[in-house]
């Protein structure tokens, strides 16, 4: 075999083990480095459901639900809080669990309020004997007439990340027709 023959053969093997080992070592440390990220990242926060509008206009809504209940022999529940609001967030996923999202299209008419920051429709708030001060989520229920029923004084869903979806079952069947 010609010498020149033999060195190609050679160096086209080394160059080719030389590519190999590259293109392994880089796909070991692109693996390595999406593990590793997955470790050390934190998980990406999903986004918060939006569920209480800023350009509502909560008085015509009560108004709506109001009408809608007496004449469904339902009641009529006010949810003051915040998109912001992680608490908030949960007892929504609550109120779609089962068995609260059938509890609430039986017996309720849900009207979410929004408060902006602590800061918007404070006086509606007041009127149903609801101090946001103490932490929203918070509730109010109302017959179809417009009594208050209940007016959540204390502040008792503003730690729903910490309570289970039970709660807002023990809540929804106290207060149900």
């Amino acid at each position: 075999m010609p010498i020149r023959t033999m060195f190609d053969k050679q160096f086209s093997s080394k160059r080719m083990n030389l590519w190999l080992s590259i293109t392994a070592l880089a796909v070991i440390t692109s693996c390595g480095q999406a593990v590793i990220g997955q470790i050390i990242a934190p998980a990406p926060r999903p986004a918060a459901k939006h569920i209480y509008s800023d350009t509502a206009s909560p008085k015509a809504d009560i108004a709506v639900a109001l009408a809608k209940a007496k004449k469904e022999h339902k009641r009529v529940i006010l949810d003051f809080g915040g998109d912001w609001c992680g608490d908030c967030q949960v007892l929504d996923i609550y109120f779609h669990q089962a068995p609260n999202e059938e509890l609430l299209e039986k017996n309720f008419v849900l009207v979410h309020v929004w408060i902006g920051h602590m800061d918007a429709n404070i006086d509606i708030a007041a009127k149903y004997g609801v101090p946001i001060s103490r932490g929203v989520p918070a509730l109010a229920v109302l017959s179809g007439d417009g009594k208050v029923l209940y007016s959540q004084a204390t502040g008792q869903f503003a730690n729903m990340r910490h309570m289970d979806t039970g709660s807002v079952s023990e809540f929804l069947t106290m207060w149900k027709n």
